[in-house]
């Protein structure tokens, strides 16, 4: 089957919500308008029940099918917040919130969430009940996680959960699908350095944290080189090295180094960080400097389930008539939590020729809208048909 009919005729209300998103952007949790809206509609289309405040400022939003005897309920996510970000598009419709952009394509996630829910209010044509959850905060801020500890799964004993992300690059009406390791796992590192600063014309007085800094950096790439198995994946990337002094002839105090790590294995992310905290210590020391470190472990790897995957794959191809084999990616995800409380799948949609996620010229493309929609539709019929 190709998309759904009812999505071509839904395609140009839908799109309206998702430039309406898209004008009003919200960040993190600040997603009390983004929220307001996605329950106004869901209540609008008749759905059976509708709560919000999950997770802080989550909405879920429950469809009863036809029939009950299978008892199953199955989730459908979409993440609704946006970046911290200037917009550049020049659209009609572009944000109307000082530093803050849909630059990561949520809006249409949500857009696409919303129109499989008026779909299947109005059809209920399964056996079963769909929960529709829209996430906040999925940004930096992991909305999944506060969704899941709120309760989410339990609550509405929520079985299988899927979600979706739009890939720039990709033609408009593909999809890509992958069982098992998708994305990274994230983690964050903050290394304070503590020197004795001094004049630039006396370093011999000195302990410089800036060359503390350097031999950190050098010795922090050597980690995936030769202590991660080489048939791994792992990325050990310092994006910031600052000091405490911007002038030509003063040898600064402290020094401070942030980057990222991402891993997919358990044992590999617990050897990368003990590898850190060796390195930022001995070399602080080796030249009579000090240093702490701050790591924090933001998301786990985002693993597709193998049954869920396939059958993903199967609704793909019914759609599409193909299914890409998606790439694995470094990037990472916080529907990993929905994935370790629930097994499910986490797929791409092609989002054709445009920018790339997070830049300022990024714009979702609305015509795969009905695309999107029907996936997230036929995996409710599909799962759960009707009795």
């Amino acid at each position: 089957m190709p998309i759904k009919n009812r999505f071509a005729e839904l395609h140009a209300e839908i799109t309206e919500w998702r430039r309406d998103i898209h004008a009003h952007p919200e960040v993190l949790y600040e997603t009390h308008r983004t929220a307001a809206l996605v329950a106004d509609k869901l209540r609008e289309f008749g759905c059976d029940e509708v709560v919000s405040g999950v997770g802080r400022t989550g909405v879920v939003g429950i469809i009863k099918g036809k029939t009950n005897a299978s008892g199953k309920v199955i989730g459908l996510r979409a993440d609704m917040d946006a970046l911290p970000m200037q917009e550049q598009t020049g659209l009609d419709y572009a944000s109307e919130n000082e530093g803050a952009m849909h630059a990561c394509g949520h809006d249409g996630h949500t857009a696409m969430l919303l129109g499989a829910a008026k779909y299947l209010s109005e059809t209920r044509n399964f056996d079963g009940a769909v929960a529709l959850i829209f996430q906040p905060a999925e940004e930096g801020g992991n909305g999944a996680l506060a969704m899941v500890e709120d309760g989410m799964m339990d609550r509405w004993n929520i079985q299988e959960v899927y979600g979706m992300h739009n890939q720039p690059g990709m033609a408009v009406g593909e999809f890509g699908v992958r069982k098992g390791p998708l994305l990274a796992a994230v983690d964050f590192f903050t290394v304070h350095i503590e020197g004795r600063g001094g004049h630039a014309a006396h370093p011999q007085d000195t302990v410089d944290p800036t060359l503390i800094g350097t031999q950190m950096h050098m010795a922090l790439q050597s980690i995936v080189s030769r202590n991660v198995d080489p048939v791994e994946r792992a990325v050990v990337s310092v994006t910031s090295f600052q000091t405490g002094s911007d002038v030509y002839n003063v040898i600064p105090h402290t020094a401070t180094l942030k980057g990222t790590v991402r891993t997919f294995v358990p044992k590999t992310r617990d050897m990368v960080q003990a590898r850190i905290e060796e390195i930022v210590t001995q070399v602080a020391e080796s030249f009579g400097g000090k240093a702490t470190l701050d790591y924090q472990r933001i998301t786990p790897a985002t693993i597709n389930s193998e049954e869920q995957a396939a059958f993903a794959e199967d609704v793909v191809t019914a759609i599409s008539g193909s299914c890409n084999l998606a790439d694995i990616s470094m990037g990472g995800e916080d529907f990993s939590y929905m994935l370790q409380a629930r097994p499910g799948a986490f797929i791409m949609i092609g989002n054709g020729d445009s920018a790339s996620l997070h830049h300022p010229e990024y714009n979702f493309d609305d015509d795969a809208i009905p695309y999107g929609s029907s996936f997230l539709s036929e995996v409710i019929e599909r799962r759960m048909p009707a009795a």
